[in-house]
């Protein structure tokens, strides 16, 4: 690593329920934004202010319903389906549409600070923070699709904030984009947090379930069905994790965590919605 570049610390880390996992997400925001997030404990690291990010990567054990931060649930979710089946249904801090979450979706969500510098095929480019959102997306899941690129090659940003690959040929018919990867961001004043989804070996069927079609959705979708529409990532698990890490050259983990603030916000803000 050259002296200067930027660094990412990693946390591999899976808390036992919905409301947890989305908090932390929120509260390494938080810690980052007061300077809280702390770096390595070894007294032969770096001092943590040299670290600008850091990437989380989780994959829930149950499956759940995340509302975006201005989804309307009779809108989007077949509520009595998800009563029947026991499933919750929770709201994030970010926007974006209503999804699904469970065993086969890994998780993703990148802190970083802002100014944070691009590297790679084009060392000169910056992320522009805020106002600019759509530089946001484009730096970040361009990012992402780069990182994944030696495992699953093919890989297309489109949509709003999608990550998408072609799929198969049908006799006299185009190939169509499908949509593996859904993402959302909340920024505050020195920091972003940017998460979405990474369906690798996802039960599809699962998603028309419990979820009816958008009532908004991106022009390449043309109307399709959730099953016709999405589809898993051609990865194993572990080939995606090793992948993203060295995408995002987050070497080095993440030795502590903000417990206390995520015991909160899941206590007060991420129960399940009644």
């Amino acid at each position: 690593m050259e002296a200067g570049e930027p660094r990412i610390q990693n946390l591999l880390l899976t808390l036992k329920t919905a409301a947890a996992n989305l908090a932390l997400d929120e509260a390494l925001l938080e810690a980052a934004e007061v300077g809280a997030c702390p770096g390595p404990l070894s007294s032969s690291s770096p001092e943590p202010s040299s670290f600008q990010g850091v990437l989380r990567l989780w994959e829930p054990k149950h499956y759940f319903v995340v509302l975006g931060r201005s989804s309307q649930p009779r809108q989007e979710v077949s509520l009595a389906v998800c009563a029947r089946d026991g499933i919750p249904l929770l709201r994030r801090h970010s926007g974006g549409a209503t999804i699904v979450a469970g065993p086969g979706c890994l998780m993703y969500a990148v802190v970083l600070k802002h100014g944070f510098h691009g590297d790679g095929a084009d060392p000169a480019r910056q992320f522009q923070s805020l106002p600019d959102i759509q530089a946001t997306h484009q730096f970040v899941l361009g990012r992402m699709a780069q990182a994944l690129s030696p495992v699953a090659p093919r890989i297309v940003r489109t949509g709003i904030s999608d990550l998408a690959i072609p799929g198969a040929h049908s006799p006299g018919s185009e190939t169509r984009l499908r949509k593996f990867s859904g993402n959302s961001l909340r920024c505050k004043r020195t920091h972003l947090l940017y998460h979405g989804t990474l369906l690798y070996n996802f039960d599809l069927a699962r998603i028309s379930r419990w979820l009816k079609m958008p009532p908004r959705h991106p022009e390449y979708r043309s109307a399709r069905s959730h099953e016709q529409f999405l589809t898993n990532l051609p990865v194993s698990r572990d080939s995606m994790i090793q992948a993203l890490l060295r995408g995002w050259r987050a070497n080095q983990p993440l030795e502590d965590w903000p417990r206390e603030q995520t015991a909160r916000l899941a206590r007060e803000k991420y129960h399940p919605m009644e």
